[in-house]
């Protein structure tokens, strides 16, 4: 049996992870405007994997520094306690972040908008809605992330108590999980109206989660990087994934898209199939090996901004969602030439920097550091300061 006390060793925060974090917001934000033109630019369009695998692995990464160690340092329970808080905030935000979508699409969504039509459902059932909403048994479009992050936190402690039995437990209960989800269809209800399930399944992701998070606290070791065999095996994987995803061969060559629905019909994002994970590794071996040989490039403004937004997860998620979602309306409204998606584009990427830069700006807690010392003023200055009056006079 593996002891609790034997707390694994603090991890520095690393850059990359809130470089590549920062990177996923703004390209989340692209991939929830409704009909965006610049969809067709992003990575998921040149592979198996999207932005969800490197932003829920990163999410894994990052809780096992913010919450891991303390179940080792503050106890069992303690860390429990300390998931909970954090669970109760990030559903608490998706309540209110449905809230203000809701609101704008009631105040500024045209009829048959796109915002009109993801929320069909809560205007004709809005009291089942609502229910299911505070349940998390609804899950309206584009909403799915922070649920899913709920739930796989609430895994964490189950994981924790498995690894204290025995450090292949959280392992098998993570692939017992995923294997669940195509084996026996487990999954979470996301309309109450048709049974229909999340978007993404929190019993199949969490296994991309917890890759992330035994990383981060040293329960497996990945391979070191740049080892030849492996970077061309990672690069070749990469590079032939994407005439099958690409839509300049797909669009010319359509025997390729039969190819890959007769050879992988399922691969769903729902239950993230393997071939999803194995590009999302193989994209992420690759890619930091050759960050590796170049890491000045941490060094460079355009870093410093994408870290700055993965630094400030939640607040930039929630700004990357409700921006998204205003730029679909603004599209809806005004249309889908160049100069218009490039203006709400960028504007909404725009908005999710500054989102991230005002949540530092507060976390600073600029009203909490002491004042300037003042100098005394010397005897000269406050005799100075008597006799101007009487010289005005």
């Amino acid at each position: 049996m593996t002891s609790l006390s034997a707390t694994p060793p603090k991890r520095p925060r690393d850059r990359r992870l809130d470089l590549f974090r920062g990177l996923c917001m703004l390209i989340i934000f692209i991939a929830h405007t409704p009909d965006n033109p610049w969809l067709a630019w992003i990575p998921a369009r040149f592979g198996f994997s999207s932005a969800t695998e490197l932003f829920i692995f990163g999410s894994g990464f990052a809780s096992a520094i913010a919450f891991g160690r303390t179940f080792f340092t503050a106890g069992f329970w303690n860390g429990t306690l300390k998931i909970s808080r954090r669970m109760w905030q990030i559903y608490w935000a998706h309540l209110c972040l449905f809230v203000v979508l809701a609101g704008i699409t009631v105040l500024a969504a045209p009829p048959g908008s796109h915002a009109m039509q993801a929320l069909a459902y809560v205007v004709s059932a809005p009291a089942q809605a609502i229910g299911g909403l505070v349940t998390l048994s609804y899950v309206p479009m584009l909403l799915d992330i922070l649920p899913l992050y709920i739930v796989v936190l609430a895994l964490v402690p189950v994981m924790i108590a498995g690894h204290r039995l025995h450090p292949v437990v959280p392992f098998a209960l993570s692939a017992a999980l995923y294997l669940a989800t195509w084996t026996f269809g487990l999954a979470m209800p996301g309309r109450p109206d048709n049974g229909q399930p999340w978007f993404f399944n929190p019993f199949a992701w969490q296994l991309c989660f917890f890759l992330g998070f035994a990383i981060g606290l040293g329960w497996w070791t990945p391979p070191a990087l740049n080892r030849p065999r492996l970077v061309a095996l990672a690069a070749a994987i990469v590079i032939l994934s994407v005439p099958f995803n690409f839509w300049a061969f797909t669009d010319h060559l359509p025997w390729l898209v039969d190819i890959q629905v007769a050879t992988l019909p399922l691969n769903t994002w729902t239950n993230l199939h393997p071939v999803r994970l194995i590009h999302f590794l193989a994209l992420a071996y690759l890619t930091l090996s050759l960050l590796e040989r170049a890491r000045f490039l941490l060094d460079t403004e355009l870093a410093k901004v994408l870290t700055l937004v993965g630094t400030q997860s939640l607040p930039a998620f929630l700004a990357c969602t409700a921006l998204a979602w205003i730029g679909g309306i603004a599209l809806d409204i005004w249309g889908r030439d160049a100069g218009t998606v490039a203006l709400v584009n960028l504007a909404g990427l725009a908005g999710v920097v500054a989102a991230a830069w005002i949540s530092r700006f507060y976390k600073s807690e600029p009203w909490a550091k002491p004042k300037p010392a003042v100098a005394p003023a010397s005897e000269a200055q406050v005799a100075a300061a008597a006799e101007a009056p009487a010289l005005d006079r």
